[in-house]
This record gives structure tokens, sequence and C-alpha cells, in this order.
């Protein structure tokens, strides 16, 4: 089950420690169920290739991800025949463990833009969390989780 939050941000954030940085490329099989490809690249460390399948829900929902061989991915590109959306992604630490994720999407090219991602062990926990400091409050000050047309599903099909 993955239970997240989901804001749309302008660039980076300050003051909080990076913890990872992935060069994503990403594509789907399937919006609706989501069925979707992505190769998730480390920096310094290994390549992904994984494939994910994503049930019906907002803050909740369903996620299996199973990683995939390279000649698998390759020729589930080739099957999508369009390009993949590029992400760059990086994680920083915030208090009581969590993560938050910040993703660059398709920069350079037109519509180029950030969001962000937190993921929580419960719902209830979801619901509750609010930032700690102003700084990151007015980071996060456009949540979109369950807001229609705000998945990247939805940007794939308006831009792919």
């Amino acid at each position: 089950m993955e239970i997240e939050r989901k804001w749309m941000v302008t660039g980076w954030p300050e003051g909080l420690t990076l913890t990872e940085e992935y060069r994503m490329d990403q594509g789907y099989i399937s919006v609706r169920p989501t069925v979707r490809i992505r190769r998730e690249a480390l920096t310094g460390g290994p390549t992904h290739y994984v494939l994910c399948f994503k049930g019906a829900g907002t803050l909740s929902r369903e996620e299996i991800e199973t990683d995939i061989e390279p000649e698998l991915y390759e020729k589930l590109r080739h099957l999508i025949g369009k390009p993949l959306i590029a992400k760059l992604r990086r994680s920083y630490a915030l208090e009581g463990g969590l993560t938050l994720e910040v993703n660059e999407v398709d920069s350079g090219l037109p519509g180029a833009f950030f969001y962000a991602e937190i993921e929580y062990p419960t719902e209830a926990e979801a619901l509750s969390w609010q930032p700690d400091t102003p700084q990151l409050a007015a980071y996060l000050s456009d949540e979109v989780t369950g807001k229609p047309g705000s998945s990247m599903g939805e940007y794939w099909l308006q831009t792919r």
C-alpha cells in the first residue's frame, strides 16, 4: 500500500539534508489502471529497471513494483513508442524519519515543473502531518493530493 501526499513546488527546497539523487526515465503502458516502467539511476550507485502497477485511489492506493531486466525494459520502452518522461529526483530527510522526495520533470522542455511527495506509514499520519518550519510550510503550500489532473499519468496523457 502506498500512502502519500503530493505538492506542486518551485525549485529545490533550501535548508534540508539531501540524502539521495536519482535520474529517471518513465513511461506508461496504461494509465487506467496504471502500468508504468521506470529506469532509476542512483547518483554514484546502481541502476534499476522497474515495472509498476498502481490501483485506484489518491491518498492511498495499492502499488506493486518489481525489478525487471534491462532487456525487458527496452522491449517495453519500444512498445510504448513515445518519448519517456525524464525526471531528476532528490530526497531530503525530514523530522520523524520521513523523506521529502522532490522531482524535476522534463527539465528544459516547455511545461517542465517540480513536484514533491512524502510517503507515510499510515493514513492517519498522512492526514495529521504538518511541516515543522515556516520555510517548509511555504514551500509545500500548494497541495494537490487527490486533485484531478495532478498525477504523472495525467501528465503523460497530456504531453505524450
